[in-house]
């Protein structure tokens, strides 16, 4: 998933990482923190920290890159355990598969 800390701002740090959802389906999780939806209460964010009130942007990754909601040329980290699967799966450029940021 995408994964956007709009806690600061329009635009955050962002990263590319896997989640795990309950089994409802209405709580997300990622690196020891949960989220649930803002349920179209959020100004540009959908989803917040349950513990911290933290709103971000979590959504799939899109295909040619452009995860920004604004395209600005910020980059983007990749987590170690989905970098391949990214690269590869999703952008279907696996010559980067050994990139840790993608820039768009």
């Amino acid at each position: 998933m995408y994964i956007e800390d709009k806690s600061t701002g329009l635009t955050g740090p962002a990263r590319i990482g896997r989640v795990s959802f309950s089994k409802t389906g209405r709580t997300l999780y990622y690196r020891g923190r949960s989220f649930q939806s803002l349920k179209g209460a959020g100004f540009k964010a959908n989803y917040y920290d349950i513990e911290t009130g933290e709103e971000f942007w979590i959504s799939g990754p899109r295909k040619d890159g452009g995860d920004r909601l604004y395209g600005e040329p910020v980059a983007v980290e990749i987590d170690d355990d989905v970098r391949e699967e990214y690269w590869t799966q999703i952008r279907a450029r696996p010559s980067r598969s050994s990139e840790s940021v993608a820039n768009g």
